[in-house]
């Protein structure tokens, strides 16, 4: 199959754009750096690589244990441990403009100034072709607060990194919000090119015979194949009122997982946890969509995207059911 029937653009606003060869990336904190995988996956055959959490400085992260296994997922409570930024210009950067695939740094901060610090160097850094601002990390300047938890703290660290960030500017978006639509709109009037969700869902186990939170930081995120439901829903949401593109995250496991949140909206997706258990996941989502194409007859994945949105279907505002 011709590679420009797999390909995608998710900065079409953008003025540099940002084509992928195909719909597929790794999911930030699941590949690493992508040179931990580079010897088991050949990387340049992915859509996109996103790297592991960048902060300003380099983090230890929790203390252990802070990783549990989950009926279909896993819960992670690792800290944002990362080699801070000077490392990451140093070290990593001049591995990844070596590949022939693009690069997306994911960016955490704890507050505006070190999001603004963060992308402001690497949006000049060779070997970085986008940001994705992560806005799961708490505001220490207001009480703690997520900063993707409301739409004026989502906007406002938006438009800060917009001012400074030269390059495409993905928004990751958290699940755990009353309305997630109104958080996607707020980023994308502030300058957000694409958006990238969904993030984890927090969640907690008790370890019965010792008594107390398993992990060390008590609670963590929830991730795999449980919430990829909840996912393709807030896809689904999220692709029908903004008008840039949407990167699905969420349990893929596979090429049909993946098509869901594709014809949900999605113009690409993310492979996260199945990467622990297959290194390989994210070729395998990528062969198994172009088998699809054929199969179907199908001349770009593009015609695929939010499909399912064009039915008739009668939708209930919240997917609510009654048993």
């Amino acid at each position: 199959m011709d590679v420009s029937k797999l390909a995608v653009n998710l900065a079409p606003k953008h003025p540099n754009d940002l084509w992928l060869k195909n719909p597929v990336m790794t999911a930030s904190g699941t590949f690493g750096y992508g040179t931990e995988y580079a010897k088991l996956v050949d990387v340049n055959r992915l859509g996109a690589v996103v790297s592991k959490a960048i902060t300003l400085r380099p983090r230890d992260g929790n203390r252990q244990p802070r990783i549990a296994e989950t009926p279909s997922g896993m819960l992670n409570a690792i800290g944002l441990q990362n080699v801070g930024l000077d490392a990451c210009v140093r070290e990593k950067a001049p591995i990844w403009a070596t590949w022939d695939v693009p690069v997306i740094v994911n960016v955490a901060g704890f507050t505006v100034d070190e999001y603004v610090e963060v992308v402001e160097t690497l949006s000049s850094t060779a070997g970085v072709s986008a940001i994705e601002l992560n806005i799961s990390c708490p505001n220490v300047e207001s009480e703690g607060k997520m900063f993707g938890l409301a739409c004026d703290d989502a906007a406002m660290v938006t438009r800060a990194v917009r001012a400074v960030c030269q390059l495409p500017l993905i928004v990751k978006l958290s699940p755990n919000v009353t309305d997630i639509v109104e958080i996607a709109q707020a980023v994308v009037d502030a300058g957000a090119d694409a958006l990238s969700l969904i993030n984890t869902i927090p969640g907690m186990i008790i370890d019965i015979r010792h008594r107390r939170p398993f992990l060390a930081n008590v609670t963590g995120g929830l991730s795999g194949p449980a919430i990829r439901p909840i996912a393709v829903r807030m896809v689904w949401q999220v692709a029908r009122a903004v008008d840039v593109p949407v990167i699905g995250i969420g349990g893929i496991t596979c090429a049909d997982d993946a098509l869901q949140f594709i014809m949900a909206g999605a113009t690409a997706v993310q492979i996260g946890t199945s990467t622990f258990v297959n290194p390989r996941t994210a070729l395998e989502v990528i062969e198994g969509i172009e088998a699809f194409l054929e199969q179907e007859g199908i001349e770009d994945v593009n015609a695929l995207v939010g499909v399912a949105a064009k039915t008739d279907a009668e939708v209930l505002p919240h997917g609510h059911g009654e048993f």
